[in-house]
């Protein structure tokens, strides 16, 4: 008669190889399920069918000096996204706008047209700010990047790990800290293309109605010792807003969404 405890043995193992032989097989569950939380916060990020605020930025030096600009945003969907400054006067009129595609365009009254932004060029500045034209641009995470699941002790957090489809991407590698319950990201950090952490952004999710939006978001660059803090205020959902004010030709006449 065989030992109990030979039996129990022999179950574990077999138990175990068929976990390990499941997993071997199939090496996209992670990856799926990566996937999956990924899309799910785009889908967040862009659940209105439109939206529009106010938006104020504060960007502050090494030594806490600050410079204050004042911007209205207006977005459709995930892919259609303009910005306009209004504040201070000599920035007044300066505007980007993000189409599908990966497309995107600056307007400056100085040129006195639009001008279409490079690939190369989204890896530069917005506009003097602690983003760059990259984290700017409507296309979602789960259209650039490739997630996986990395191991984070904090029960409330998923961490993903992002690494870039295409070489023209600016980062090397970007790490979510994504609220497991809402899907919404608590922190990012950023690596460039040496593979370097040099910044990193954190979120302030806020729920108006059926929707979470970031009410405020601040970008803070190590190295420069620099941070530029986003704050969006009289937020407006849904409101039908036409598919006339994402056009290039706009960017120059500055139709609203009125």
């Amino acid at each position: 008669m065989m030992n109990p405890m030979v039996s129990v043995t022999k179950n574990l193992k077999s138990a175990l190889c068929f976990l390990l032989f499941f997993v071997i097989l199939n090496p996209s569950l992670e990856a799926q399920s990566a996937s999956e939380l990924l899309i799910s916060m785009d889908e967040l990020m862009s659940a209105p069918q439109d939206k529009e605020a106010k938006v104020k930025m504060v960007l502050t030096d090494k030594s806490g000096k600050e410079k204050v600009r004042e911007a209205v945003l207006i977005q459709k969907g995930r892919y259609k996204k303009l910005y306009r400054y209004t504040q201070p006067e000599k920035q007044a009129g300066i505007a980007t706008l993000s189409l599908p595609d990966d497309k995107m365009w600056m307007y400056m009254p100085a040129f006195g047209k639009p001008i279409k932004i490079s690939l190369l060029s989204k890896s530069q500045a917005f506009t003097g700010t602690d983003f760059s034209y990259e984290d700017m641009t409507g296309t979602s995470y789960s259209d650039r990047f490739t997630p996986g699941i990395v191991e984070n002790p904090n029960p409330d957090i998923v961490q993903l790990e992002l690494m870039p489809m295409s070489m023209k991407s600016r980062y090397s590698k970007i790490i979510v800290y994504l609220n497991r319950k809402h899907r919404y990201p608590e922190k990012m950090e950023y690596f460039d293309d040496n593979k370097e952490y040099f910044k990193y952004a954190t979120y302030k999710y806020v729920k108006q109605g059926k929707y979470w939006y970031a009410q405020e978001v601040v970008m803070t660059d190590i190295k420069k010792e620099h941070s530029t803090s986003i704050f969006l205020s009289d937020m407006k959902f849904d409101q039908g807003i036409s598919d006339d004010i994402f056009t290039v030709e706009n960017l120059a006449a500055g139709k609203s969404s009125e």
